[in-house]
């Protein structure tokens, strides 16, 4: 949540090419509105938010059941400043300008930080998925997966054994922005499979969604 419309996008385009699905909100009230009817793992929340301030939607999101991880991005940097930032609440604190890497890795260490976060690695079928290192591969053999190709694997993987419907996958991995009825995901997961290669992992079942699966074992 960034009131600096221009930084915001930026911001935005920068989280998406790592593969994240990122929503925007420019005030208080658009963020809180957000926080209402989607889920999220981390908030990159501006501490000078219009309309509602960022102190007061910082403890608001402090206060909710299974809330999420909040990262203040403010110009205000001054020891007192950062003091009182994580006393309302927030799990990290960082001071415009900043370092666009650091900005990653600081919201990628939150997500694991969360209480419901799973463990550091993902295992299902033969499957290893390091989030952090941002690697992945099949029964030993290292995967080159694209940003949304790992992020659809990624949320398969915590999903697993349970399905993911398209519109599932589009809120997870892509965003608000996304077009329901566009076939990115069937393209996306046609090309994850082809780079899982055979047996198939990957299950679809019409009008339900995708899912993990333990690969068929020839018989003998």
């Amino acid at each position: 949540m960034e009131d600096a419309r221009p930084l915001a996008e930026v911001i935005a385009e920068g989280l998406r090419d790592q593969g994240m699905a990122v929503d925007v909100a420019h005030d208080g009230l658009g963020a809180a509105a957000k926080l209402d009817v989607n889920r999220y793992d981390v908030v990159v929340l501006d501490r000078d938010l219009p309309g509602i301030h960022g102190d007061t939607l910082c403890q608001m999101i402090t206060e909710r059941d299974g809330r999420v991880m909040v990262l203040m991005l403010t110009a205000a940097d001054s020891p007192g400043d950062r003091v009182s930032g994580l006393i309302l609440g927030a799990d990290d604190y960082l001071a415009k300008p900043f370092h666009f890497p650091e900005l990653v890795l600081r919201i990628r260490a939150l997500a694991r930080r969360r209480p419901a976060a799973r463990s550091r690695t993902l295992r299902a079928a033969g499957i290893e998925l390091d989030p952090m290192r941002r690697t992945a591969g099949r029964d030993g053999h290292q995967l080159d997966l694209s940003v949304k190709e790992f992020a659809v694997l990624e949320a398969l993987l915590n999903a697993s054994p349970a399905f993911l419907s398209t519109e599932d996958l589009l809120e997870q991995v892509w965003d608000e922005h996304a077009d329901p009825f566009t076939n990115t995901v069937t393209v996306t997961i046609s090309r994850l499979r082809r780079k899982l290669g055979n047996p198939p992992v990957i299950s679809t079942t019409p009008g339900v969604g995708y899912r993990i699966i333990e690969p068929a074992v020839p018989p003998d």
